[in-house]
């Protein structure tokens, strides 16, 4: 899987008027977004606090996201986050916060790449866009802000990094895709079940930039390296998949197969 720097842009969204055919579960790999037939992404607000303007698009194709996974979300996962739904909704505050320090950290290590440069300085303007999103849906919700600690899932990855440069960036990088996939991953799936049709459709909104976002991650790590990732990527791949595969005593966003709740 040698990547093109070059493409780190391009979508896996497709756009196509909703059809009777359309109908999607959440094991379907084409995901239904669209709220009514009248939903046009022409029409959106892409910058907008106001999550009451965004346009969800009518089209997520997950099927890059499913096949670079490792490992599905469990129905044991989704039945635990829609029973703390308000831990879930903070931990997603707190995961768009800590993406956009991640960037921010990263443009000031390694100022010598225009590409990256300017990657991540547009990953932060839209991080930050969605945490304040989030933040507005937890004042809607009359949600008070409380202490979370981090889970184990970042932390469970980055320990694997390697140490000398520029290999240690690759793997940062390797990280950051895996943690975009999985963030959209399951969003996807609890967009389709929770009983919250707002938060939905801003689910289904986030589809849009997350799906892209691993692939952005993944071109720039590729973009510093003379030699095929592919190695590293499926090392993080079996890593990832084994945190979100095995047993965990916290609940978070990122979390394993919950227990003792």
């Amino acid at each position: 899987m040698i990547i093109n720097a070059q493409d780190s842009s391009v979508s896996t969204i497709t756009h196509h008027s909703p059809s009777k055919s359309d109908t999607a579960t959440k094991d379907n790999v084409v995901i239904n977004t669209a709220l009514d037939g009248n939903s046009n992404e022409s029409s959106s607000h892409e910058d907008s606090v106001d999550i009451t303007q965004l346009s969800p698009p009518l089209k997520v194709d997950l099927s890059l996201i499913y096949n670079f996974l490792g490992a599905r979300t469990s129905q044991a996962w989704v039945n635990a986050a829609i029973d703390n739904l308000a831990l879930i909704i903070q931990d997603h505050a707190n995961c768009e916060k800590k993406a956009a320090g991640t960037a921010m950290n990263l443009i000031f290590r390694y100022e010598f790449s225009y590409d990256l440069q300017r990657k991540l300085a547009q990953l932060i303007r839209e991080e930050m866009l969605h945490y304040e999103q989030v933040l507005g849906i937890m004042h809607e919700r009359g949600q008070a802000w409380k202490y979370l600690s981090a889970g184990r899932y970042a932390k469970g990855m980055l320990k694997h990094k390697r140490t000398y440069e520029p290999a240690a960036m690759i793997d940062v990088l390797i990280i950051g895709a895996f943690i975009e996939a999985r963030s959209c991953e399951r969003f996807a799936a609890l967009a389709e079940v929770i009983n919250d049709e707002r938060l939905a459709k801003y689910y289904r909104y986030l589809l849009k930039s997350e799906s892209r976002h691993f692939e952005d991650y993944l071109a720039l790590a590729q973009s510093l390296s003379d030699d095929s990732i592919d190695e590293r990527v499926t090392f993080f791949k079996e890593v990832e998949a084994e945190l979100i595969s095995t047993p965990d005593t916290e609940l978070r966003f990122h979390s394993g197969d919950p227990v003792a709740l």
